[in-house]
């Protein structure tokens, strides 16, 4: 006699060192696919910003069940390595994390997976093991940098000062070379941040094997070549299953305020839309030189900053919108009046514009943010000047940034190019699409472990 199978519970443990939007995405995916999913919040002592959408959140989606545990950072007197505060955090995470074996163990139904990021894998791979629970990552980068990074290991055994200053390429087996100009400048040897790689990153990357499956916020088609390459294990041939389910729907709803309502006076594809998040790292000249550049490029633009400059504000109240704080890039690029999208290329915003086919002018800042450039200049998804640099590093006349805006708004292909992408997103997301196919298979992995009978 045969039984129907228990939901699975799927536990989300997002390590809170970053904003939750990736894995509030992702727990209203799976509660979708009839999932029990427990979203489990590592709150600090003192809660920063970051925190606050989670009410909204669970007023939202009051299907997912909520569970907050008090993770305590270390102080700086009890930091081993260094003062700065993101790693000392970190640290604090990672040191406390053991402590919620019991509530795990505690949980019913019993879990069938525990979904984290990757900053903490190798404390929940430890963990987890223990528990005998399957652990599943969520990377929230391009597949391209979770790449290299998964390489990582391999690339500083082989040469511990791969990541020198000088130029040339490093090479990755299956995948086309890395441009050493595209490597975080904090792995560089001479970057007082150097030491990341071995606090940070390696540890986590030697635990990839470890875990049960990764989940890339990507699809096919958008990143063939390396989602292939990892699939196939020409990358590395012990990495765990790999699910390409992007781009993961927003659970954002159209906000209704004055910004939406100026949007809706708006024709068609006409305005620039500015965000670089909430690490705007632009030196006050870059900045003044990004205002001129949006005043004098000839469309009205939507500038979402958080931190504006008042007599910037009211200079250009009527015609365009400068806004103080946060909203979602999801929200905005999904209206019809937005024309094109500036951006570091953080890749929640990349999968945004993907899913919306809005074209985008890459100015990659920090971090991963080169290489998601990269990905989105091959796929056709906008433009990315690579002699600007990284932010900071070069002042970017007013003037070129106009341009650069005037091309993008203006050149037909750019923008059909940028539909095409849209077009194969949605067919990713549809039945029988690349992504709602290993969702599918995720979802039947989850469970296997928890038939009765």
């Amino acid at each position: 006699m045969s039984f129907p199978s228990q939901p699975p519970h799927i536990v989300l443990v997002p390590s809170g060192l970053g904003p939750f939007n990736h894995f509030f995405r992702l727990a209203v995916m799976l509660a979708s696919r009839n999932s029990i999913v427990t979203f489990i919040n590592l709150q600090s002592q003192d809660p920063s910003p970051e925190f606050s959408p989670l009410t909204t959140f669970f007023n939202d989606h009051q299907e997912i069940n909520r569970l907050d545990f008090d993770i305590r950072s270390l102080n700086a007197s009890n930091s081993t390595t260094t003062s700065d505060p993101f790693i000392m955090r970190y640290e604090g995470i990672n040191r406390s994390l053991p402590l919620i074996g019991p509530t795990l163990s505690s949980l019913l139904p019993p879990i069938s997976s525990i979904f984290s990021d990757f900053v903490i894998t190798a404390t929940l791979t430890q963990l987890t093991t223990d528990l005998d629970i399957p652990l599943y990552i969520l990377s929230t980068t391009s597949a391209r940098f979770f790449s290299t990074v998964a390489y990582l290991p391999i690339l500083l055994s082989k040469d511990s000062s791969k990541f020198s200053n000088s130029s040339g390429n490093i090479r990755i087996p299956g995948l086309d070379p890395v441009s050493n100009e595209n490597i975080p400048p904090t792995w560089l040897a001479d970057s007082p941040s150097n030491y990341l790689l071995a606090v940070y990153l390696l540890p986590n990357a030697q635990s990839l094997p470890k875990v049960k499956g990764v989940l890339l916020n990507t699809f096919d088609w958008f990143e063939l070549e390396t989602i292939t390459s990892l699939k196939s294990g020409r990358v590395l041939d012990n990495l765990p299953p790999i699910f390409p389910v992007g781009p993961i729907e927003s659970h954002d709803l159209l906000e209704k305020d004055h910004l939406f309502s100026w949007l809706h006076d708006q024709s068609a594809e006409s305005v620039v839309y500015v965000n670089f998040g909430s690490r705007e790292s632009m030196s006050k000249d870059q900045i003044k030189e990004l205002e001129n550049g949006l005043q004098i490029c000839g469309h009205p633009f939507l500038w979402i900053r958080e931190f504006s400059h008042d007599s910037f504000l009211i200079m250009t109240k009527n015609e365009s919108k400068v806004m103080k704080g946060l909203k979602s890039a999801q929200n905005v690029l999904a209206h019809h009046a937005i024309g094109a999208f500036v951006n570091e290329c953080d890749w929640e915003s990349v999968m945004d514009a993907a899913r919306h086919g809005v074209p985008m002018l890459a100015w990659p800042q920090h971090g991963d943010q080169k290489m998601n450039a990269e990905v989105v200049e091959k796929a056709g998804l906008g433009v990315w000047v690579k002699e600007w640099g990284w932010g900071g590093e070069k002042l970017v006349a007013g003037e070129n940034i106009s341009e650069m805006l005037k091309e993008i708004m203006g050149d037909l292909n750019i923008r059909f190019k940028a539909q095409t992408v849209m077009r194969e997103a949605k067919m990713a997301c549809e039945n029988g699409g690349s992504s709602e196919k290993a969702l599918g298979e995720l979802i039947e992995m989850l469970r296997g472990k928890w038939k009765l009978g």
